[in-house]
């Protein structure tokens, strides 16, 4: 019997400058660079039409490059069709044969390269135990569950051993409950296979519960790429920091005076105790300030900001309570422990100094 091809050693990805236009000028990706290591979960994350899907595909073969280079492992890939790049691609769709079994599915590609009988065999049913779709093997696509035919597409994807796992938001059509059922499959994947994965999602609390780094794109262009830890408490712009986080950052506008002083909109003058560095250099200036709503709280003890406010909504989550507050400042969200207040109840809100994020106002640029 042939024995099946060795596994080689894991190979990274590494896009330098690769940019994506249209006929009509338009710039879908923007000179994006970045460098994903052997082995690791990269996640590409940003609202639609930002570019991420056109990064995967384009790193699949699917689309072509117009600037700029790709590489898998030592190689650049720009001109090899998508079968010569060892990559193997999830569909949000499925994509599945509906006249073929779960079996037939998950071996398409491996007969397809007229592998030997008993090494599809073998493969597929190692897989299917993996997945837990061993009793499912015969039965076709409508008669399993969203999840179950997700489950299968991973399957098929995985029986072709890849250098590189790309997902493209596999996880959309299914509901909140199965969602996060899969992310636990995807991550018991990754670390069973070791392979190199992409994946798009434009869910931010998908990207911070499976990254490991985090690729985050506005208009085509990267934005931030870090761990999901550095892209929460030390984002690079304010559209970072709006995104990452649900509830988003609440951002009111300010201005810091010649002397040092900062003023908010309803808000009585300060000096901010752990203010960072480059703060001075926007004396005089309009910068924003940003605050987590986990950070936002009925006044405690404390240097910090005040600002005075009243309850316009409340959303119960059993464990802790969303609050929408009308401010001078304008509409924040505070996320709390417990009932909370009543709406209509004014409080003296409370943001430490040391929880304040700083924004140029006109670049967005995080204020370090």
């Amino acid at each position: 019997m042939e024995r099946p091809p060795e596994r080689q050693a894991i190979r990274g990805v590494e896009l330098v400058s690769v940019s994506k236009l249209y006929a009509n000028g338009q710039r879908a990706v923007d000179r994006v660079s970045l460098t994903i290591d052997p082995g690791r979960l990269l996640v590409l994350v940003g609202p639609s039409g930002c570019g991420k899907s056109s990064v995967l595909r384009m790193i699949a073969g699917l689309e072509d490059i117009s600037e700029g280079e790709i590489r898998i492992g030592d190689r650049v890939v720009n001109d090899l069709p998508p079968k010569e790049r060892d990559v193997a691609m999830v569909f949000q769709n499925y994509a599945l044969y509906p006249h073929m079994t779960v079996f037939e599915n998950m071996a398409f590609a491996l007969t397809m390269k007229k592998r030997p009988r008993a090494e599809v065999e073998s493969t597929v049913r190692d897989t299917a135990a993996m997945l837990g779709l061993e009793e499912k093997l015969e039965r076709r696509p409508r008669e399993l569950s969203g999840g179950e035919r997700q489950r299968v597409a991973l399957g098929r994807a995985m029986v072709r051993r890849p250098q590189v796992f790309l997902f493209d938001e596999p996880l959309s059509n299914l509901d909140a409950r199965l969602r996060v059922q899969m992310r636990g499959e995807i991550h018991r994947l990754h670390r069973r296979l070791g392979a190199t994965m992409i994946y798009v999602t434009h869910d931010q609390v998908e990207a911070m519960t499976l990254g490991e780094q985090i690729a985050v794109l506005e208009g085509g262009v990267l934005q931030q790429m870090a761990d999901p830890q550095t892209l929460y408490h030390r984002p690079a712009n304010r559209f970072v920091a709006g995104f990452i986080g649900s509830p988003s950052m609440n951002f009111v506008a300010a201005s810091v005076g010649t002397d040092g002083r900062v003023t908010i909109e309803g808000g009585e003058p300060f000096v901010p105790e752990a203010a960072p560095a480059g703060l001075a250099g926007h004396r005089g200036r309009a910068v924003t300030l940003g605050m987590r709503p986990e950070d936002l709280a009925p006044a405690a003890n404390g240097a910090g900001v005040r600002l005075e406010a009243a309850v316009d909504v409340r959303e119960p989550l059993g464990n802790e309570v969303l609050i929408y507050w009308n401010t001078a400042a304008g509409a924040l969200t505070s996320r709390m422990a417990g009932a909370g207040p009543s709406v209509g109840e004014r409080v003296s809100l409370h943001v430490p100094f040391d929880r304040l994020y700083w924004f140029d106002a006109g670049s967005g640029a995080a204020i370090v």
